[in-house]
C-alpha cells in the first residue's frame, strides 16, 4: 500500500469572477486566488499484485551443458602410478607384480620415449616377450568385461601371457569360449595356437568333406575338424590316422561330431561321407558388404521398409508393397506408413525388385550364417512376390516359433511347404573399419 499527498495552491492575484484585460482583450478567463490555500490530495494505490514478469528471488540452477575434457583413466595399477621411470624399471626387472600389473608398465615406458631394446637391456624383458605382455594383458581385460567369472580370470595368472597371446585374433566371445576351453583341457602356449588357428580357419573350409557335422559355435568341434582334416592326409588304414581321429575325438564337444568320429575310427563312414558331399553343394547367395559412404555415392538407389525377424511374420505381411518415387525431386512414397526403412544401393540382386520388396534385420548373423558368424547384425533381403517355394537351391524366409528364420528350399519341400514369406535375393552386412577389404562375395549356404 502506497500514499501519496499532492499539495494544491490557489493564487490570489486574480479572481475567478475578475477578468483583466489588455488593450481592450481579455487576457486569461481563468485566474488563481490572491492568498493561496494548500489542499491535500491523497491518493491511494494498491501495488500488492506481484507483476507477472518479475523475475523470482531464487531462480532454477541452469543445467549446466558444458562438460569438461576427462582425460582416459590409466591402465597403470593404482598402486605403480606415483612411480617414475626407475621405479616401473626396477618392478619390471624384478617381476614384482602378476604379469598384467605390470605389463601397463611398458605401455607407460614406451610413452615416456624409451624404445623395446632400451627396455629389455634395463629389464631383461625381450622385445617379443614385452608386445606379448601387452596383447595379452588386453585379451584378459576383454574377457573379464563381458565375463563376470573370477575363477576364469584367476586360472590365466600365471602364465597367462602366453595363452592370451594365441588368441588374440578371436571375437570377443570366441575369446571367452576358447579361454574356458583351455583352461578345461589344460592347453600349452601351441595346443592354444591351434585352437584359434582351428576357429578362424573352420568357415573357410565350408564344402570340405566332414564339414556338415562339425559345430562353428563351440572351440572343441573346430579343433576337432582340424585334426580331422589332418586324419584324412594318411593312409587309410594308418596309425597316424587313427592317432589323429583319436585326438579329434578327444577334442570334439558335440554329440554330432563325436559320432562322426566314432564311426570314422571303427569303420563305416565312406557310403555317409559320399551323401554328405552332396548335401554341401549349395546355392551361391551374394553376401555383400555395405561400405561407408556407399549410399551417398550411389548413382541410383532402392527404398525398401525393415522388419525385425524377432516380431514374427505379421509385420512382414503388413509391410507396405507398393513405394513408388515420383515427380522432380523423386519424392518416395508408399501405401501406408512405416517406422523403418532403410536405404540401399541398386545392387543387381535387388534392382530387379518391384513390388514386394523388405528387409529383415537380424541381431546376430550366427543365426543366419552359423558358419561364418561375426556377430554382426544383417540385413537380409527378401521377394515377397516369390512366395512359392519353387527353387530346391534357393534360400527362403519362414516363421519359426523364436522368429523368423531361413530354410533352404530342397528342406521345405521335404517338409512339403509350399508357401513361404518371400525369398532370399541378398544378405547386407553393415560396415566396418577392419573389413575394408573383404566388400563384396559370394558365400555358399548350407
Amino acid at each position: 500500500m502506497v500514499s501519496l499527498t499532492a499539495t494544491i495552491i490557489k493564487s490570489s492575484l486574480f479572481t475567478p469572477f475578475t477578468q483583466s484585460t489588455t488593450h481592450g482583450f481579455p487576457t486569461n478567463p481563468i485566474t488563481r486566488p490572491v492568498n493561496p490555500a494548500p489542499h491535500t490530495l491523497t491518493v491511494t494505490a494498491n501495488v500488492s499484485r506481484k507483476p507477472q514478469n518479475m523475475i523470482p528471488k531464487n531462480p532454477p540452477a541452469r543445467q549446466n551443458l558444458y562438460q569438461p575434457f576427462r582425460p582416459p583413466s590409466s591402465p597403470v595399477p593404482p598402486q605403480f602410478r606415483s612411480l617414475d621411470s626407475a621405479g616401473k624399471i626396477e618392478i619390471l626387472a624384478g617381476r614384482l607384480a602378476l604379469w598384467f600389473e605390470y605389463a601397463p608398465l611398458i605401455s607407460s615406458l614406451y610413452a615416456e620415449g624409451l624404445t623395446p631394446p632400451n627396455i629389455e637391456e634395463l629389464t631383461g624383458i625381450s622385445s617379443i616377450e614385452q608386445n606379448r605382455l601387452i596383447v595379452g594383458t588386453k585379451v584378459r581385460d576383454s574377457i573379464a568385461q563381458s565375463l563376470h567369472e573370477p575363477e576364469l580370470i584367476a586360472a590365466f595368472d600365471t602364465g597367462g601371457a602366453e595363452l592370451l597371446y594365441e588368441i588374440r585374433l578371436l571375437s570377443t566371445t570366441q575369446r571367452v569360449a576358447a579361454a574356458t576351453y583351455i583352461i578345461d583341457r589344460s592347453f600349452d602356449s601351441k595346443k592354444a595356437q591351434d585352437l584359434a588357428r582351428a576357429i578362424k580357419d573352420y568357415p573357410s573350409r565350408r564344402g570340405d568333406v566332414g564339414w556338415v557335422d562339425f559345430d562353428y559355435n563351440l572351440p572343441g568341434d573346430c579343433l576337432a575338424f582340424l585334426y580331422y582334416r589332418q586324419s584324412r592326409e594318411n593312409k587309410n588304414p594308418s596309425e597316424q590316422r587313427t592317432s589323429m581321429l583319436q585326438l579329434a575325438l578327444d577334442a570334439a564337444e558335440s554329440e554330432k561330431a563325436k559320432k562322426k568320429l566314432e564311426k570314422e575310427l571303427h569303420g563305416g563312414g565312406e557310403e555317409e561321407e559320399k551323401v554328405k558331399v552332396e548335401e554341401v553343394k549349395a546355392v551361391t547367395i551374394p553376401v555383400v558388404r555395405l561400405k561407408f559412404g556407399e549410399v551417398a555415392g550411389a548413382s541410383s538407389v532402392v527404398v525398401l521398409p525393415v522388419c525385425k525377424a524377432e516380431e514374427g511374420e505379421r509385420n512382414v505381411l503388413e509391410a507396405p508393397r507398393e513405394i513408388n518415387a515420383g515427380g522432380d525431386f523423386k519424392v518416395v512414397e508408399a501405401e501406408r506408413g512405416w517406422k523403418r526403412w532403410v536405404v540401399l544401393p541398386s545392387w543387381k540382386p535387388v534392382a530387379a525388385i518391384g513390388r514386394g520388396g523388405v528387409a529383415v534385420s537380424f541381431r546376430d548373423d550366427r543365426k543366419v550364417l552359423p558358419w561364418d558368424g561375426k556377430e554382426e547384425p544383417l540385413l537380409v533381403v527378401v521377394d515377397r512376390e516369390r512366395s512359392a517355394v519353387e527353387s530346391g537351391d534357393g534360400y527362403y524366409l519362414v516363421a519359426g516359433e523364436s522368429g523368423l528364420k531361413l530354410k533352404k528350399g530342397s528342406v521345405l519341400k521335404e517338409g512339403s511347404v509350399e508357401e513361404s514369406l518371400g525369398m532370399v535375393l541378398l544378405v547386407v552386412r553393415p560396415p566396418r573399419e577392419d573389413d575394408d577389404d573383404w566388400q563384396t562375395s559370394h558365400e555358399n549356404w548350407e
